[in-house]
């Protein structure tokens, strides 16, 4: 065996209004570190960034997954596809390759499982990842903002499909949710 390394350590990063959430899998489920990253201020895009990229050099991951935002992939506000963009060239930058994956790749990937939404998304993740059994957060009614914690799932979700697109994740089979309608 020529690499020194046991396990593929595998980024995932998930960007959103408020910042952006990662999980760092040390092979395919099991996750090494995870995080909230809270980026506030005239500078939170700068902020944003520099956080990102001192994951990478914090750590000495192997791939990175992020959500495709370009124009065939899926629809995001300017200032994250560009957020996006700067942390793609950054990671190639560092010599990491990047994998992009859209809303509906994440759909296609999971439909087997039976989600309805993204809370029952959550729920399937937990299955897989028991650590993160404790972190599902309550279904949001219509007048909540999204909990932030949804964004590690969010995160998670880009990992697996990863995972599950290298062959090396089986999904539950149908029926392993009860079914919900789509929110």
């Amino acid at each position: 065996m020529n690499d020194p390394k046991r396990y593929m350590l595998t980024l995932a990063i998930y960007l959103n209004s408020r910042g952006c959430s990662f999980v760092l899998f040390e092979g395919t489920l099991s996750p090494y570190d995870w995080g909230i990253l809270d980026c506030r201020g005239a500078r939170k895009d700068a902020s944003c960034l520099s956080k990102m990229t001192e994951l990478l050099h914090l750590y000495d991951i192997d791939a990175l997954v992020i959500q495709h935002t370009g124009a065939d992939g899926t629809r995001r506000a300017l200032r994250l596809s560009m957020l996006n963009t700067a942390l793609e060239a950054a990671a190639r930058a560092h010599g990491v390759p990047v994998f992009k994956y859209s809303r509906a790749d994440v759909y296609q990937t999971f439909a087997s499982a039976g989600f309805a939404n993204k809370q029952s998304l959550a729920k399937v993740i937990s299955l897989h990842i028991p650590a993160f059994e404790r972190h599902v957060p309550p279904p949001r009614k219509p007048w909540m903002s999204e909990d932030a914690m949804m964004g590690l799932f969010d995160a998670a979700a880009l990992a697996l499909v990863f995972f599950h697109r290298a062959n090396k994740l089986d999904l539950p089979h149908p029926g392993a949710l009860p079914s919900e309608s789509r929110a």
